[in-house]
């Protein structure tokens, strides 16, 4: 029977071109490594509603990779409600040109967050920013993501 880690790689190979998103084995294994920290913190966490390796693919690290193709080079990115690190960290995982700024107010997620970027190896290292977005001067970006906020004013 194949593992959680296995059936996320296969979907991911599957359903890659459905999004047109092209994926080398070193993606596959780098987005991999980052369902496999989401499925060691969620329980403690609640990130991601629970749901199956197939339906993560897709729901959460293909549709956050639909971005790529908007995103300029070099691009300034700032997430919001980062949370699990969707849709940036599968962004950075993929393209290691993005400067990206990553807002989390809840502390517990943000210690997640560390540990998630950390697996990145990004070459811009990314600024985490503890804090909710009301409360903080808006850092400079040419793109801005929220993808799951209680209350956005």
């Amino acid at each position: 029977m194949p593992t959680q880690i296995e059936r996320l790689s296969r979907a991911l190979r599957e359903r890659a071109g459905d999004f047109a998103v092209q994926l080398r084995a070193d993606d596959i294994d780098r987005l991999s490594s980052y369902y496999e920290l989401i499925l060691k913190w969620n329980s403690r966490l609640h990130l991601v509603a629970p749901c199956s390796p197939e339906e993560f693919a897709v729901r959460h690290l293909l549709e956050s990779l639909i971005l790529l193709p908007y995103l300029s080079q070099g691009a300034r990115v700032t997430d919001i409600g980062s949370g699990a690190g969707l849709p940036i960290i599968p962004c950075l995982i993929m393209r290691d040109d993005l400067r990206a700024t990553l807002i989390e107010k809840s502390q517990k997620k943000v210690v997640f967050l560390r540990e998630a970027l950390r697996r990145v190896h990004s070459s811009l290292p990314p600024r985490l920013l503890a804090s909710g977005f009301e409360e903080i001067p808006a850092p400079p970006a040419d793109f801005v993501t929220c993808r799951a906020l209680d209350r956005f004013q």
